[in-house]
This record gives C-alpha cells, sequence and structure tokens, in this order.
C-alpha cells in the first residue's frame, strides 16, 4: 500500500480523471435538467418560504430549507445522481469518497438504497454522530488522517487498490448537476425572485444552481457566500483560478473547502454575479436568528446567506426578492450551543464585566441589587480577592448577565460607571477607566477581560 508520506513522489495517486484541473468539465442545464428528472423519485422536493425577517431588512426574504432531506443537506440531489449514472459493473465494485460528514451521509444513504457498496473515509476531527449515521446506512467507515487532505488521499489510494469509484463531494460532474436541481425548485416555487443567495464551500451547489437559474432567468442575480475563514471561491474569482487557502476554525465547518473545485469554477466564473464573505460574529446572530424567529436548527454553511443580510453586505437587495438556500442542519448540540451563546454576546444580550466593589459585608449585595434595578438578570456571578491588588479591602466581582440587547447594556454600564471606580466590560475597548488597566493588573488578569464569554 502506498502511505500518505509517498503521495509526493507519486502525484498519480491523487488524480481524479472527473476532476482533472487540466481539462476541467463545464456542465449544463441539459445535465440539470436531466438530473431532476432522475433523482426526482429518490429526493424531497424541499420548501421555499417567506420569512419572519422580511418585514425587519426591508426584502422580501424566502428560505429554502433543503435541509429537510433524509439526512439533513442538499448533498443528497449530487450524491444520488452520480450513484445513478455509475455503470453497471462500477455499481458491483461500489465507491469511495471523503467527507467530514454531509456528503459521507448523503452517500452512504442513497447507496445503501441502490445497493451499491459503499465506503467512506472521515478523519478524525468527524464528529461522532456523523459517523455513526453513516454506518448505520450500511457503509463501510474508515477513520483516517487528522485532516481531510489526509482522508482524501487515503481514500484515492484504496480506491485504485480495490478498483472502487472515487466520487469527489463537490466538483464531480455528476453531482454538481445533481445540486443544481435546488435551483429549478427555486424558480418553480418563487417563479419572480430577484436574487438567491448561495452557500459556498467546494463550489458545487453554487454551480449547479448559477447553470440552472442563469439559463432560465438570466435577470436573476446569483450571489455566492462563504465565510471569511475560508474564503476559497472569493480567493479563486480574484487570482483567476482556484488557489489553496489556510483554513481556519470556523462555525462554518461545512464550507472548510481550502481550494475549490476546479469544474465548479470553470462552470461558474462567468455566472456568478458577486461574492460575499461573512465574518463568525454575523454567522452566529444568524443561526440564533433562525431558531428564535425561524424555529429552524441550521448549521454554519446553511446560514451564510443569512448572515449576509443581517450584516448589512447587500443593500441593493432591498425592496427585492430574495432566496437564501439554507443547504444543512447537521450541527453537533455542543456547537449549536457554542454559537447561540456566541450570537447572544455578539447581540449583547449576554454580557460579561468585571468590577471591584468593597469587600464589606452587604457590598456584593450592593452589586446585585443595582444590577436588578436595571432588570439585567444574572447567569453567573465570581469573586476574586487574592488577585486583587492596591485595595485590600476590595472584592473584583466577575459578573455574566443577560440583557435585551445594546441599549439595555448601555444602561447597565452607565449605572456600573457611575457607582463605582473601578471596572471593565468585555469588548467595550473605549471605556476603558485608567485604573482598570493600570500597571498593577496582571497580564493574566487582562486576557481574561478580552476573553468571549462565549469561549
Amino acid at each position: 500500500m502506498i502511505s500518505v508520506s509517498e503521495i509526493d513522489q507519486s502525484p498519480t495517486v491523487e488524480f481524479d480523471p472527473m476532476c482533472d484541473k487540466e481539462n476541467p468539465q463545464k456542465i449544463s442545464f441539459e445535465d440539470v435538467s436531466a438530473a431532476a428528472f432522475r433523482i426526482q423519485s429518490g429526493i424531497v422536493k424541499t420548501p421555499c418560504v417567506k420569512s419572519h425577517m422580511s418585514v425587519t431588512f426591508a426584502m422580501e426574504i424566502y428560505l429554502k430549507k433543503d435541509f429537510l432531506q433524509h439526512t439533513g443537506s442538499f448533498k443528497e440531489r449530487g450524491a444520488r445522481n452520480a450513484l445513478l449514472l455509475l455503470s453497471p459493473g462500477a455499481k458491483q465494485r461500489g465507491v469511495i469518497s471523503a467527507s467530514l460528514g454531509n456528503h459521507s451521509q448523503g452517500l452512504s444513504f442513497h447507496a445503501n438504497q441502490l445497493n451499491v457498496p459503499t465506503t467512506v473515509v472521515m478523519p478524525n476531527v468527524a464528529p461522532i454522530m456523523k459517523i455513526e449515521k453513516c454506518r448505520s446506512y450500511g457503509a463501510n467507515v474508515i477513520i483516517y488522517g487528522d485532516d481531510m487532505k489526509e482522508a482524501k488521499y487515503h481514500a484515492m489510494i484504496l480506491a485504485k487498490e480495490k478498483n472502487l469509484t472515487y466520487i469527489n463531494g463537490y466538483d464531480h460532474p455528476h453531482i454538481m448537476a445533481g445540486q443544481g436541481t435546488m435551483g429549478l425548485e427555486i424558480l418553480e416555487q418563487v417563479p419572480d425572485v430577484d436574487a438567491i443567495l448561495v452557500p459556498v464551500g467546494g463550489g458545487g451547489l453554487l454551480a449547479g444552481v448559477a447553470t440552472a437559474v442563469k439559463h432560465l432567468k438570466p435577470h436573476v442575480l446569483i450571489y455566492g457566500v462563504e465565510t471569511e475563514k475560508c474564503p476559497s471561491m472569493d480567493n479563486a474569482i480574484k487570482n483567476n483560478g482556484p488557489l489553496s487557502v489556510e483554513i481556519r476554525s470556523t462555525l462554518a465547518d461545512g464550507l472548510a473547502v481550502p481550494t475549490v473545485g476546479y469544474n465548479a469554477y470553470f462552470t461558474v466564473k462567468h455566472l456568478l454575479d458577486r461574492m460575499i464573505t461573512v465574518n463568525e460574529d454575523w454567522l452566529a446572530r444568524a443561526i440564533l436568528r433562525l431558531v428564535e424567529q425561524e424555529k429552524y436548527v441550521v448549521e454554519g454553511g446553511g446560514a451564510v446567506g443569512v448572515a449576509a443580510i443581517m450584516a448589512g453586505l447587500v443593500p441593493e437587495l432591498v425592496g427585492k426578492k430574495v432566496v437564501c438556500i439554507l443547504s444543512g442542519g447537521n450541527i453537533d448540540t455542543t456547537i449549536l450551543g457554542r454559537c447561540l451563546e456566541r450570537g447572544l454576546a455578539a447581540e449583547h444580550r449576554l454580557v460579561k464585566f468585571k468590577v471591584n466593589v468593597s469587600d464589606r459585608p452587604g457590598g456584593i449585595a450592593e452589586l446585585c441589587k443595582l444590577i436588578a434595578s436595571t432588570g439585567v438578570s444574572i447567569k453567573d456571578i465570581i469573586q476574586e480577592r487574592a488577585w486583587v491588588h492596591g485595595d485590600i479591602f476590595s472584592v473584583r466581582v466577575k459578573v455574566v448577565c443577560e440583557t435585551r440587547g445594546t441599549e439595555h447594556k448601555e444602561e447597565l454600564r452607565n449605572l456600573i460607571a457611575t457607582t463605582y471606580r473601578e471596572w471593565y466590560f468585555t469588548g467595550d475597548s473605549d471605556n476603558y477607566p485608567v485604573k482598570t488597566l493600570s500597571p498593577s493588573m496582571t497580564i493574566q488578569d487582562h486576557n481574561d477581560d478580552d476573553d468571549n464569554i462565549s469561549h
């Protein structure tokens, strides 16, 4: 067997004839329409409904709920199309792919339905829940490597050794054509749509949707949206071709693809109207907004379109009909909790501050009474005495509390500022009292102040 360390000396190991950067394949509208007919019996035609957020942002916002597919993401569309297009011999031998979760689940589920043997290689960082889901669908799951790059190389090695068909999760032409069927559904459900916001990771969904929509209605704007932590398509557009970008930890882990697909880029480069990148705070706020107002649990990658609207990045769409694709809902419970807390903190509804109060009896009670007088609810309170410098009769109190938003937080901060001499609100760098960051403070204190409450 060829090891990962030998790959540099064996460039043919990672060559995928269906995703050849020297000979990229551009899908057509006919590919997408044929895929729609081919997969219709096995795919959920998901609803596209008007959002409660429409009034808030002065545009008609429709949400395409593709997280309602059986495995929780749009990936099923392309997976089923690719499997159905296999030759009889390839179906008998089986398929293999590498994925962190959504593509693996979609491929495993539909391969099980179509009686195609399936192997999926998942890196060590893949969520246990997604690993077990793939196994429950009958797939042979191999855990290999520390990241997607190592997992993919190993999958391609196994494909050559065992004569299996490797199916790229975002750049295979049959995958892209299958994903494009969502664009046909959107035009049927919102025929007078003005713009569609498409999540972008490897680019397969964007390429498929753009191909379908631009053929039928060229005036409809196609915007790609990705996280600023992994702006691979934005980087490709700016550099006239795919280039690898550094992957940083992101709430949109499903979009964390370092290099967009060559087929996807070649297909979409003349169809795309604009690329948008959103930051993590707005992504967390979008996840929170979808849970609170729409009652939808959506993963980070599926919420990027909503995040772009909330962040005010598409002012030209005010008054227009806009569809946001909610591409997936496979978010781990622990990550969801962090996202909700991060969103609350970003909206100043979860606030962290510290204040030095008198250590005499009743000192902390007076602080709590003061906080309660504003209608703010205390979630957590911690006292520190050993690390308070200068005044032996003071205690440092760290408070985490819930407010109704920015104005309510300002009311609390103003009250604390007028009552106490030494105080600090996390994130408010323009309100450092001199004594709060005096040389007597330790570095540890300062770093703790800068921590976001959701960390």
